[in-house]
């Protein structure tokens, strides 16, 4: 694995394709059917959403419906599996986050070559998540100081903090927030956001690390309350929600996460050009920038060559991180 690793971007860039002349032959008509994009988490999440964003517009440019295709499990292996071996004929793609490089490092599993299988197509996004609570919570309790206080009083309680999927971000996250902030807490992974925030909503666990794609209405409805945000700086459509590094956290929490399109690797190039330009049309759009700043996801489109060097610079980051703390999850 580290040997493919080593090959980088190399390997994802360089599209293997049998022939030049049979490679603009498979293109030569595409696409003349229907488009899926594997998406590797539940429906109603933020990736889902992020999904939607990405496809709407480009359907028009493609003259071809995109079908959304969500595979969920094992913290986005299992679709991302199936999307790497799936016919590299362009007509199944995977769209997908973070958790793209995270799983199979955190699982100790690689059951794909997170550079090396896929051929990036561009990068759509970055995202901060909010660390929010829910009615598990009492009222009262509207700042991560008094999550804090109130954890630690009478003696100490237990708390849970869930995640969107094991080895997440949202699960790195919950575990450094755990020990920098000297909680007695145990953590809770899901399948995607979405059943997240339904056991949140629900009181079943206090809260977690939540992306606005997908928490933003309960947040604007108040049935959620944030408490702080991960990242660099505040969340656009949280402006008096604080990020965590202001309130003396560690820079841990300044990583952020990524949403994107790619292919399988042996796409023929032809056909990679043309989901490249669509998707680029699609992603620097004005309304698909006002639709994902809606979402506190911040429009930062790469190319395909970036996106791949992003990608595997991120999974060297994480490896370090993963390692840092300790960071295993029993596949």
């Amino acid at each position: 694995m580290l040997r493919r690793h080593a090959l980088g971007l190399g390997a994802s860039a360089i599209l293997a394709t049998p022939t030049l002349v049979r490679a603009q032959g498979a293109a030569a008509g595409y696409p003349d059917r229907p488009i899926r994009f594997i998406v590797p988490f539940p429906a109603g999440g933020g990736t889902d959403t992020w999904a939607r964003i990405a496809a709407e517009p480009r359907q028009a440019e493609l003259g071809q419906p995109i079908i959304i295709d969500n595979r969920g499990g094992a913290g986005g292996m299992v679709g991302t599996e199936y999307a790497a071996k799936v016919p590299p004929d362009g007509y199944q793609l995977l769209f997908t986050i973070t958790t793209h490089i995270q799983s199979p490092v955190v699982m100790n599993r690689f059951p794909y070559d997170p550079v090396a299988d896929f051929a990036p197509i561009g990068r759509l996004g970055t995202t901060a998540v909010n660390f929010v609570v829910g009615p598990k919570v009492p009222a009262s309790v509207t700042t991560l100081a008094e999550f804090v206080a109130w954890a630690q009083g009478d003696g100490g309680r237990e708390v849970s903090i869930a995640n969107y999927a094991p080895g997440s971000t949202g699960h790195a996250f919950g575990l450094t927030l755990a020990r920098e902030a000297r909680l007695n807490a145990t953590q809770v992974s899901y399948r995607g956001e979405a059943p997240m925030l339904q056991d949140i909503l629900a009181g079943t666990v206090d809260g977690g690390f939540h992306s606005m794609a997908a928490a933003g209405e309960m947040v604007r409805a108040r049935r959620v309350r944030p408490l702080a945000a991960s990242g660099a700086r505040r969340s656009p459509s949280l402006p008096d929600v604080p990020t965590l590094v202001e309130l003396g956290y560690s820079n841990r929490f300044i990583f952020d996460g990524f949403s994107g399109l790619m292919a399988p690797a042996r796409t023929p190039r032809p056909i990679v050009e043309r989901l490249v330009a669509a998707f680029r049309k699609a992603a620097e759009a004005p309304v698909t920038h006002e639709r994902l700043l809606r979402i506190d996801t911040v429009p930062s489109y790469l190319g395909p060559d970036e996106f791949g060097s992003f990608v595997a610079a991120k999974l060297r980051e994480w490896t370090e991180i993963a390692q840092e703390l300790n960071l295993r999850v029993e596949s």
